[in-house]
């Protein structure tokens, strides 16, 4: 069974020591449904939740996860697009206040044709909370 096809499970895909997905209460959906008392913590967490509030739709999360120094005015969503899945190959913690993390997205967009996101992105730490800076397509 893959996060995928567990109703429970997050989208993100992260797992337990067994290697079983971890439920979206107990993976994302603490730092997304809590965001003002749970904030992620760290920059994996971090992406790995904006990965769901994408899969969710929920713009409200994104934007208050951006950086103010690069945080869009709106965040419309494409109609008709599937998330497939999210790979992590790289976390790469700079310091205390910086990192990286290196992932690939998987998802089809209305019309069904598939599409890749290449990405390395950068964050930074800020009064307790990690923040999406930007990122580089790979």
């Amino acid at each position: 069974m893959n996060a995928a096809s567990s109703p429970a499970a997050c989208p993100c895909g992260r797992t337990d020591t067994r290697r079983r997905p971890l439920p979206y209460a107990q993976c994302c959906g603490r730092y997304i449904d809590h965001f003002a008392h749970h904030p992620a913590p760290d920059a994996e967490s971090l992406m790995r939740s904006r990965y769901t509030a994408f899969v969710r739709e929920d713009a409200g999360y994104l934007l208050a996860t951006w950086h103010a120094t690069q945080r869009p005015t709106a965040l419309p969503f494409e109609p008709g697009v599937r998330w497939l899945g999210l790979q992590v190959r790289a976390y790469l913690p700079l310091s205390e206040t910086h990192a990286e993390v290196e992932f690939v997205a998987r998802q089809r967009d209305g019309s069904g044709r598939a599409h890749r996101l290449h990405e390395r992105s950068r964050f930074v730490r800020e009064g307790g909370r990690w923040y999406y800076v930007d990122g580089a397509l790979l």
